[in-house]
């Protein structure tokens, strides 16, 4: 499977909905669903999390080859309609049957139904909250089957057209595919001028974004944060200084860039190596460590990990 460099991370309120019920029902919905690592949390966490030392982290899983991971961090920070799934399906057996699936126990925000842009679509969020788009797509021109997706409104509303271009210009390998934009033909004067779908890649991802067509709110936060995956500290400052808005907002390498989208900008890779290993010391030190970080210092985790003493600014 090729790398994805930006990996999408669900918040996950463990007393409520805990990331492995949801697994095992996205196993139950999509054919091809894959657990890739689970790490727990550890005594370094405690009291900062409020999650039982050894109970589940995080789960990295892939579903139809796009990777995800799942957080189970507590009731903090609640899924809505601003970042969603898009799946493009290839029949209408396929699209039937996640419909049914996934609308289960959810909510229906558009029926399935025919649609001007689509023969089969539909936008429900599921039991869990999180939100897919499903269209039938028998000729797509993108090998990727589930694209992720910013929906702006409220305060952001009219601001996806300035997000394209921005997050192409920060990341490397990326470009626009095109841009739709709604039009007096459209007959609506609330969203006249602002983006009706917008379709772009960031390091060779596919990522889609639209303004709402209608007066909502739903603001963006850190329910949904996009994982950027750095292998250097080079990286890590690259991204962080182009990124990071809110200072307040950063803390563990999450950050909020301009239009509220969070990101984590960490050596993912690195980190999850870290959380495998089995010299329980050495991850507890690797928690200790980060836990207390903005920005992360890929040095002084790299010391903190094997136990070395070192005079390292954080």
């Amino acid at each position: 499977m090729k790398t994805q460099k930006i990996i999408p991370n669900l918040w996950f309120n463990p007393e409520k909905f805990p990331v492995e019920k949801a697994v095992e029902f996205y196993k139950s919905v999509f054919k091809n669903v894959k657990i890739e690592t689970i790490a727990r949390y550890g005594e370094s966490e405690k009291e900062i999390h409020d999650q039982k030392p050894g109970s589940v982290m995080t789960v990295k899983f892939s579903i139809e080859n796009h990777e995800f991971v799942g957080l189970n961090g507590g009731p903090y920070f609640q899924f809505n309609p601003s970042v969603s799934f898009f799946v493009l399906c290839n029949s209408e057996e396929e699209i039937d049957g996640l419909w049914e699936k996934l609308k289960e126990n959810g909510q229906v925000l558009m029926p399935l139904d025919k649609y001007d842009w689509s023969p089969k679509y539909a936008w429900v969020q599921d039991k869990f909250g999180v939100n897919w788009q499903l269209m039938l797509e028998k000729s797509s021109t993108t090998q990727q089957k589930i694209i992720p997706c910013f929906f702006f409104t409220g305060k952001s509303h009219g601001k996806a057209e300035e997000a394209v271009q921005f997050y192409t210009s920060v990341f490397k390998n990326s470009n626009i595919e095109g841009i739709l934009k709604y039009t007096e033909e459209d007959n609506n004067d609330y969203a006249l001028g602002t983006v009706k779908h917008a379709q772009f890649q960031l390091e060779g991802q596919t990522f889609m974004t639209m303004d709402s067509g209608m007066e909502n709110d739903f603001p963006f936060s850190e329910a949904i944060s996009f994982i950027i995956d750095c292998h250097t500290q080079e990286e890590i400052d690259y991204y962080w200084n182009k990124l990071s808005a809110v200072p307040e907002a950063e803390q563990c390498g999450w950050l909020k860039d301009k239009f509220g989208v969070s990101w984590q900008v960490v050596p993912a890779t690195i980190l999850n190596k870290m959380m495998q290993d089995p010299d329980n010391a050495k991850r507890e030190r690797a928690i200790a460590s980060f836990i207390q970080m903005k920005k992360f210092n890929l040095q002084q985790l790299k010391s903190d990990f094997e136990g070395k003493i070192t005079t390292i600014n954080r």
